[in-house]
C-alpha cells in the first residue's frame, strides 16, 4: 500500500468510516490520535534510547533477561531462517535484548528492530510491543496495521510476558523486514510467541517460589508434566502468592473477576477456587499416576494437577525476606545474602542508614535497591557524590540558591539537589569528604527537615529518606576532629558493610552479569578464565572487574572469554603461595586456570617454563584427555 492511501485510510477510520481492519487496529489508531496526538502525515524513523538509559532498562530487568535466556535462544533458532528478528522489551517498550541477522544489523537498526529501540504507542504508534502492552493481549500488527507508515514495511507480532504477582513484566516480539502480504501468513508465529512467553512464566514461577507449594495444571495428561497450562505458588497457609497469567485468566473466571486486576487473587485462599485443602497437596504428587491426580473447581471443572513440594533448605527464612532488588545484587554469595536480609528489614522504614565498604564495591547500587525496595520508590533518588563536586560549588549544588544570589547566579535561582530528593531519598556517596563547614549546614537540615537556599530569606520544608555512604572510618574522622560527631549519629542510624570483591563466592557470577551489559552477544566465562578471576585479589573491587571485562571482550571475537584475552596483570597476579604452587595440586590448578598455556602458567607460579615443565614431569600431571 503507498504512503498516501495508508495515511487516506487512516483518517477516514479516525472520522467514522467502515474498515476491514481488527477492532483492535482500528483502536489503536483511535488512540494515537486522541491519547497522544499523533499525526498520521508526519512520519518518523524508530527511537534509540541513549546508550545509559538503556543500561537502566536493562538492569532493571536483568533477572528476568537470565531466566528467558534458554527460552528466547530455542525460539530465535526456530525463526531465523525465515528472517525474523527476536526482540524482548520491558513494560516501557524499550528493547532489553535482541537477537537477529548480524548481516543485516544497519537495515534492523534503521527500522528499529534493534537493541534499545523504544516501541511503546505513544512513541511509535499502533504496533506490536506498544498496542501489546496498552492491551495485555498477544497480538499481530502487520505492514500497512501499523499507525505510522515509515513501518508499514514490517510485520509484527508480539505477547505479554507477566510478572509473576500479575504485573506486565515484559514484551516478546518477533518482527520481519519483509513478509507476505496476507495478515494470516503470520499465524504461526503468533503461536510460537504465545507458547514461549507461558514458558518463561513458567519458569519464573518455578524460580521464585522453590521453597514452596507449586501446582501445575494441564487439561491433558499427557501433556501435564512437559507443558502445563497453568501454574501457582501457594504459601503454608494455602494462600495464592504467585502465578502464571494463564492462571490469572482462569482464577478471574473462576471468581467472576476481571483478570486485569490480580491483586483481587494474590492472598486469596485455594479452596476459594478448588476443591481442595492444603493438607491434600501431598496426593497430587508423582507418587499418583496423572491421570488419577484430578483437581476440581469450584464449578465442577476437571483439571489435571501436580502439586510440587517445597524444597527443604536451611536458608529458607532469608530467601523469603529478601527483596527483588536487593536480590538481584548477588548469586551464591552468602555474605551478600545476609547483607540483602539486612538491607530489606530497613528498607521499608525512614532509617538513616551508612553504607560502608571499599571503593568500587558497589555502594551505589545498593542504595539504589534499598531505594527500589522501600516505601518511597515512588519519589526520586538523587545521588550526591561529594567528593566529586568542587567545594567552591558544593553549597549551592546542594542547597540551591534564590534568585539574584551572587553574580553568574541564574535569574530564577536553581534548585538544590537536595530540594530535588523531595519525597524520595537523599544518597550522599563519600560524605566522609564532605567539607566540615557544609557539615554544620547539613546537619540542620537532617534535624529541622527544612532548608534555606544560598541568598534566600525563607526556608524550604523537604521530606526525604538518608542514605550515605563511605570507604573511610568515620568513627576515626570523628576521633581526629574532621567530621562532627552530632552529623554521625544523624546519617548512621544503621551501618550496612559490603564484603569486598576479593571476599565473595559469586565472582563468575557476577561477571557474567557484567558482560551481558557490556556487549549485545552472547559470550561466556572459560573454565581457566574463571579459575583466573576467582584467585585475583581485585583491589579495585567490581569497578575493576568491569574494566578487566571490558578488556577482554575487546579482543575476544569468539562466545568464549579465554586466558588469553585477559589483561596481563590478571595472568601476571601471584595469589599462590610458594609452597602451593611447587605442590602437585597447586601446578595442577594453574595449569588448568591457564589453559595448559606454559609460559602463562609459569608467570603465575613466578618461575620459568623449564621449572614448570620439571614438575609436571615430577609429579606425573597429565590433562584430562590425555591418554597413556
Amino acid at each position: 500500500m503507498r504512503v498516501s492511501e495508508h495515511i487516506k485510510e487512516v483518517q477516514s477510520v479516525i472520522e467514522g468510516s467502515q474498515t476491514s481492519r481488527d477492532d483492535v487496529i482500528a483502536t489503536s489508531w483511535t488512540r494515537c490520535i486522541d491519547d497522544y496526538h499523533l499525526d498520521p502525515v508526519v512520519m518518523q524513523e524508530a527511537y534509540i534510547v541513549p546508550h545509559t538509559q538503556l543500561k537502566e532498562h536493562r538492569e532493571r530487568l536483568d533477572k528476568l533477561i537470565r531466566t528467558a535466556k534458554y527460552g528466547l535462544d530455542a525460539l530465535y533458532h526456530q525463526v531465523a531462517d525465515h528472517g525474523y528478528v527476536l526482540m524482548l522489551t520491558d513494560a516501557e517498550g524499550v528493547t532489553v535484548d535482541y537477537q537477529g541477522d548480524a548481516s543485516l544489523t544497519w537495515e534492523l537498526k534503521k527500522a528499529g528492530l534493534y537493541l534499545g529501540a523504544e516501541w511503546s504507542e505513544a512513541r511509535a504508534g499502533t504496533c506490536g510491543v506498544g498496542s501489546c502492552i496498552y492491551t495485555g493481549e498477544a497480538l499481530t500488527v502487520h505492514q500497512s496495521d501499523h499507525f505510522d507508515a515509515t513501518h508499514s514495511p514490517l510485520s509484527c507480532t508480539a505477547a505479554p510476558i507477566y510478572d509473576v504477582d500479575g504485573s506486565l513484566a515484559a514484551v516478546l516480539d518477533i518482527s520481519a523486514l519483509h513478509s507476505p502480504e496476507p495478515k494470516a501468513s503470520q499465524a504461526l508465529t503468533l503461536q510460537l510467541v504465545t507458547s514461549c512467553t507461558r514458558r518463561i512464566e513458567m519458569a519464573a514461577l518455578m524460580n521464585t517460589f522453590r521453597k514452596e507449594w507449586v501446582i501445575r495444571l494441564s487439561q491433558s495428561p499427557a501433556f501435564l508434566d512437559v507443558d502445563p497450562e497453568c501454574a501457582m505458588a501457594v504459601d503454608a497457609e494455602g494462600r495464592i502468592i504467585g502465578m502464571t497469567h494463564s492462571t490469572q485468566r482462569l482464577l478471574s473466571r473462576i471468581k467472576g473477576n476481571d483478570w486485569r486486576q490480580p491483586r483481587a487473587l494474590l492472598g486469596c485462599s485455594l479452596s476459594d477456587f478448588f476443591n481442595l485443602d492444603i493438607n491434600e497437596l501431598p496426593a497430587l504428587s508423582r507418587a499418583l499416576p496423572t491421570e488419577e491426580r484430578l483437581l476440581a473447581t469450584i464449578h465442577g471443572d476437571l483439571w489435571f494437577a501436580h502439586a510440587i513440594a517445597p524444597q527443604p533448605s536451611s536458608i529458607r527464612r532469608r530467601k523469603k525476606v529478601v527483596s527483588g532488588s536487593l536480590a538481584s545484587l548477588y548469586g551464591d554469595d552468602a555474605k551478600m545474602a545476609d547483607l540483602a536480609i539486612k538491607a530489606t528489614t530497613l528498607s521499608m522504614s525512614d532509617l538513616p542508614l551508612l553504607l560502608n565498604g571499599e571503593t568500587g564495591t558497589g555502594k551505589e547500587f545498593l542504595a539504589k535497591a534499598i531505594h527500589e525496595s522501600s516505601s518511597r520508590k515512588s519519589g526520586p533518588f538523587i545521588a550526591i557524590n561529594c567528593a566529586a563536586i568542587p567545594e567552591s560549588l558544593i553549597e549551592s549544588e546542594l542547597f540551591g540558591y534564590a534568585d539574584g544570589a551572587f553574580t553568574g547566579a541564574r535569574s530564577k535561582g536553581k534548585r538544590g539537589l537536595i530540594e530535588q530528593a523531595n519525597n524520595g531519598t537523599l544518597f550522599l556517596d563519600e560524605i566522609g569528604d564532605m567539607p566540615l563547614s557544609l557539615q554544620a549546614r547539613l546537619l540542620r537540615v537532617l534535624a529541622e527537615r527544612e532548608l534555606l537556599p544560598v541568598g534566600a530569606t525563607k526556608a524550604i520544608p523537604v521530606s526525604f529518606r538518608v542514605l550515605a555512604a563511605t570507604h573511610k572510618s568515620l568513627p576515626e574522622l570523628v576521633k581526629n576532629g574532621s567530621f562532627r560527631e552530632d552529623l554521625f549519629y544523624r546519617i548512621n542510624g544503621a551501618t550496612l558493610t559490603i564484603p569486598s570483591l576479593r571476599e565473595r563466592s559469586d565472582i563468575l557470577w557476577l561477571a557474567e552479569i557484567l558482560i551481558t551489559k557490556l556487549v549485545d552477544r552472547t559470550v561466556c566465562v572459560s573454565v581457566s578464565a574463571g579459575h583466573i578471576l576467582e584467585r585475583y585479589d581485585w583491589p579495585g573491587n567490581i569497578r575493576e572487574l568491569e574494566n578487566m571485562l571490558q578488556f577482554a571482550l575487546a579482543f575476544c571475537e569468539g562466545n568464549e572469554l579465554l586466558p588469553e584475552h585477559l589483561p596481563e596483570q590478571l595472568l601476571n597476579a601471584k595469589r599462590l603461595t610458594f609452597r602451593e604452587a611447587e605442590s602437585a595440586g597447586g601446578t595442577l590448578e594453574v595449569l588448568e586456570a591457564c589453559g595448559w598455556n606454559i609460559s602463562k602458567a609459569a608467570k603465575v607460579m613466578g618461575v620459568d617454563r623449564s621449572t614448570v615443565h620439571r614438575r609436571i614431569k615430577k609429579a606425573g600431571i597429565k590433562r584430562r584427555y590425555d591418554t597413556d
